[in-house]
């Protein structure tokens, strides 16, 4: 809210600027009555907290402006309007009724841009081109209440994380959908594929029915990797809390190393647990493919889980939980765009995910 204030009240003392001066940045106008001459920071105390707002300098004469006189005045319904537009797309008559009770003179234009910047900037994001090879990617999907034909429903947005070719990781494209169905993941796969996605060898997901169906036709040649963590969770559920104590560590030895599956699978056909066995035999081919890349330790580790995408997803739950449901898929997209963006930024300024050195010199 902090960060949304700032651009909005930033964003509302420019447009005054260009109507005091008759004349938009860089405009060439005979009738302009004064010159641009930077920023003066300025601070203003909010319900969030302090922020540091720009404020327009002139060459000759004084910029007025009735944002900092009248905020507080107003503070409420400016945080009603930046939530509107921020999640449910903002009507021009709400927007305009609050920049009217600040005093301040915009035209009409202005307020109708207001509806659209937030749009413009997820979709240039989840739709921008994918350039390079990634080898490894991530996928998942999370649900959030998304109001459909009248009636709030649960929806699936689907994302996906790659490792690029220098090790780092991004947000290559997200979509919602109705559920999680190969069909649906395949169409997901394709639009990834048609903005660039390629040379992919290795998806790393959940064990949903779907993403791995759609991997055996979307990508060819490549390897689903089950992730670790999804797959032990699946076979907790199998057998009691004691049980599970007793042999949780032997399931964890056994997934790094395949050779001791089979003490495993005695131990478990002698505690009857039959099931758990026939989880193993069934997903054999998808639990190690990890190991067939050369990197270190710890590179392995982060090839057989998908704790970065789970982690994504926790952030956008976490940042979701209030607002409880959506009035529509673009007001979702909107949020959980913004958060990508966000976190897309710290991935490829933070540290290397994967050493690629090592894995492209096999």
């Amino acid at each position: 809210m902090r960060d949304l204030k700032k651009w909005f009240l930033n964003d509302l003392m420019n447009e005054e600027a260009e109507e005091q001066i008759n004349a938009s940045r860089y405009e060439r106008n005979s009738n302009r009555k004064d010159y641009r001459n930077g920023y003066k920071q300025r601070s203003l105390l909010t319900t969030d907290g302090k922020v540091i707002l720009d404020k327009p300098q002139f060459r000759e004469t004084s910029f007025h402006t009735a944002v900092f006189d009248n905020y507080s005045r107003v503070e409420r319904a400016v945080e009603s309007i930046i939530l509107e537009s921020y999640l449910s797309g903002v009507s021009t008559r709400s927007v305009n009724k609050v920049i009217k009770s600040l005093d301040v003179q915009v035209s009409p234009s202005y307020v109708s841009s207001l509806s659209s910047w937030l749009d413009k900037t997820v979709n240039e994001f989840l739709e921008r081109k994918i350039d390079g090879v990634y080898k490894f990617i991530y996928i998942d999907g999370t649900y959030l209440k998304i109001r459909d034909n009248g009636r709030y429903r649960n929806k699936a947005i689907y994302i996906c994380v790659g490792i690029n070719s220098d090790g780092y990781r991004e947000i290559l494209g997200a979509s919602i959908y109705d559920s999680e169905t190969e069909i649906e993941w395949e169409l997901f796969f394709d639009d990834l594929e048609d903005r660039g996605l390629n040379g992919v060898e290795l998806v790393i997901s959940d064990g949903n029915k779907g993403i791995r169906e759609a991997v055996k036709q979307s990508f060819p040649g490549s390897s689903w990797q089950y992730c670790h963590v999804h797959f032990m969770r699946n076979l907790r559920k199998l057998m009691g809390k004691q049980q599970w104590n007793d042999i949780s560590l032997l399931i964890k030895q056994a997934l790094d190393n395949p050779d001791i599956l089979p003490v495993l699978q005695d131990k478990l056909f002698d505690r009857g647990l039959d099931k758990c066995s026939s989880m193993f035999d069934r997903y054999y081919d998808s639990l190690y493919n990890y190991r067939t890349f050369n990197t270190n330790i710890q590179g392995l580790r982060r090839l057989r889980v998908s704790n970065t995408i789970e982690r994504l997803n926790e952030e956008i739950k976490r940042r979701t939980k209030k607002i409880g449901a959506f009035p529509s898929d673009d007001s979702a997209m909107r949020l959980a765009g913004s958060i990508m963006i966000d976190t897309n930024e710290e991935y490829v300024t933070g540290r290397k995910y994967i050493n690629m050195e090592e894995i492209n010199s096999q």
